[in-house]
């Protein structure tokens, strides 16, 4: 059983246990509050038998990850901790969690401003999460934290923290509306602290969930009903996030084929030109690539459908004009209908006078040498005679159908 560690908010050290062969398909495992690791050890074992890569993590302050020197056991800490081991791993993991973990993760992943895993698998929603005590939930937790502390599995300092339920039961109701990857509740049919009606209300939050009872589960069904859980868990994981990829061939779903293509991360273009009356028209584009050098030749998509189309077979001119990232709203408005496009926008002419995006990332003026009719395109080859870039700038990227930006690890 492989050892694995990441690095956390504030370079605390988290440690986990693997399972499986890391080119698996990935499924992060999350214990609840005072839970070692080793609560998921069978789950993740019925898991790497299934084909996945599973990855069982202590909390910070739990089992054999650090303890924080400065006692921070904060939700934003917590928060912060599952960002950072999302960002180590090599893929984007489905995430299940128990409890306390289920919480972290749905807060973290509804809250980003991209997705960071394929699926989301908690359970027990409580009734009224701020009126938590982590002393005092009820006799059945007091239980299981008497023996992880018998295991000296978990810092004390967890509970004299001042750890905000309030602030977390308020976050996570939010994440939870702006969540946009699958989702599973599972709920113990007998647990005292969560109700058909407290998992109800959570679920109508979320866009794409699914609801499970297991009939004589408790608050840590997933655990106590193991082989009921992890058959719903890899039921979901089957439907949801399949181990084999989806494949593409000729005749089937184009938008297969689509999907597949926005596997290619690319920038974002605006490209520009004249109409017959020489006013400036343009639209928003990410068929765009560098031909040649020598000479320094350049190619853009344009779709048969495209109105403005004619204009850039007509004009002997056109622009290519690389966005940043503080240009997605332009990148809105010229992938728009029905609106002046230029009227908001701070644009100026060079040499062949068709209009430049200021302040872009790079622009590019080209004349245009050749066209090509090739399915639902044309393909227009445009010779570059001038350029102008800010290489302070980083680009605004789109890939898997959403905007994106750089991150910096």
């Amino acid at each position: 059983m492989p050892v694995r560690e990441f690095t956390g908010f504030g370079g605390v050290k988290l440690v986990a246990d693997t399972f499986g062969q890391e080119e698996h398909p990935c499924v992060l495992l999350l214990p609840g509050a005072t839970q070692p690791r080793q609560a998921w050890h069978d789950a993740a074992k019925a898991l790497a038998k299934a084909g996945r890569y599973a990855v069982c993590v202590d909390f910070r302050g739990h089992g054999d990850s650090e303890r924080p020197a400065d006692g921070n056991y904060q939700l934003e800490a917590f928060v912060a901790d599952l960002v950072a081991i999302l960002a180590q791993l090599s893929s984007r993991p489905a995430i299940i969690g128990s409890t306390f973990g289920g919480w972290i993760a749905l807060t973290a992943l509804g809250e980003a401003q991209s997705p960071l895993a394929t699926g989301l698998v908690l359970t027990n929603p409580l009734e009224d999460v701020s009126g938590l005590s982590a002393r005092a939930l009820d006799k059945e937790v007091n239980r299981q934290v008497s023996e992880n502390r018998r295991k000296g599995g978990f810092d004390e300092a967890l509970f004299t923290g001042g750890f905000d339920f309030k602030d977390l039961e308020y976050r996570m109701t939010q994440a939870a509306k702006r969540l946009k990857i699958p989702a599973l509740i599972v709920r113990g049919g007998d647990n005292a602290l969560s109700s058909a009606q407290s998992t109800s209300a959570l679920a109508a939050h979320i866009p794409h969930v699914e609801i499970v009872e297991i009939e004589g589960g408790g608050h840590y069904v997933a655990f106590e009903r193991a082989d009921e859980f992890n058959a719903k868990l890899l039921e979901f994981l089957e439907h949801n996030v399949p181990r084999d990829p989806p494949e593409f061939t000729s005749g089937s779903d184009q938008r297969t084929l689509r999907d597949a293509m926005g596997c290619f991360a690319t920038g974002i273009t605006v490209v520009t030109t004249k109409d017959p009356r020489g006013q400036p028209v343009g639209l928003t584009a990410n068929s765009f690539s560098s031909v040649s050098l020598d000479p320094p030749l350049v190619l853009i998509c344009l779709g048969k459908s495209v109105g403005s189309l004619p204009a850039f077979q007509k004009e002997p001119a056109f622009a290519v004009n690389i966005l940043h990232m503080g240009q997605q709203p332009l990148s809105n408005l010229f992938a728009s209908k029905g609106q002046d496009r230029f009227a908001t926008t701070i644009w100026e002419t060079w040499d062949y006078n068709v209009p430049i995006i200021s302040n872009s990332l790079a622009s590019y003026e080209c004349l245009r040498r050749n066209e090509v009719d090739q399915g639902d395109h044309i393909i227009l080859i445009g010779e570059v005679v001038r350029a102008r870039f800010d290489p302070r700038r980083d680009p605004l990227l789109y890939f898997g159908g959403k905007y994106r930006r750089l991150h910096f690890g």
